[in-house]
């Protein structure tokens, strides 16, 4: 090493010793300031309670206001197919009200869209007429999520 590069090098380490706390030596973490847009993800949702579908909620949301609340530039696609699937059935309503409603609530504006595997619901006992009308139902869940990333959509679970 250079000795004018070993003399950068002493003092950046003690330019981040000097800001760095006790209890945090490498310091606070830096904030990137970052723009997105034209967006298109389909959110793989096999869970098992109401924190988490609100979770994967509360991730699509903040991602659809991330891109600009576009729905020319930006899709998200959730494709549920696990034991979440009762949440949303109509029988259900009453128990679930909050999670279904705001569910329902987010895909107004034509960027989020629900989707549910119709084979895993018939495995749990229920037909389209049971799911209400703001989720479509696919055939299966697998080949939607396979489907949706051949058109260019990015997977997150």
């Amino acid at each position: 090493m250079r000795p004018t590069h070993l003399i950068l090098f002493a003092l950046c380490l003690c330019s981040l010793n000097a800001q760095a706390a006790p209890n945090a030596p490498w310091g606070s973490a830096p904030v990137i300031a970052k723009e997105y847009s034209k967006q298109k993800v389909v959110y793989d949702v096999a869970v098992k309670d109401v924190a988490a579908v609100t979770s994967v909620l509360d991730r699509a949301s903040h991602l659809s206001l991330l891109n600009g609340a576009d729905p020319f530039d930006s899709k998200i696609v959730i494709v549920l197919h696990g034991n979440e699937i009762p949440f949303f059935a109509i029988k259900n309503f009453a128990k679930y009200k909050d999670l279904v409603t705001r569910a329902q609530s987010l895909s107004v504006g034509g960027i989020i869209e629900f989707r549910m595997c119709r084979l895993a619901a018939q495995g749990q006992g229920f037909k389209p007429e049971d799911i209400h009308g703001f989720i479509s139902m696919v055939p299966m869940a697998d080949a939607e999520i396979v489907d949706l990333q051949h058109q260019g959509f990015a997977y997150m679970r």
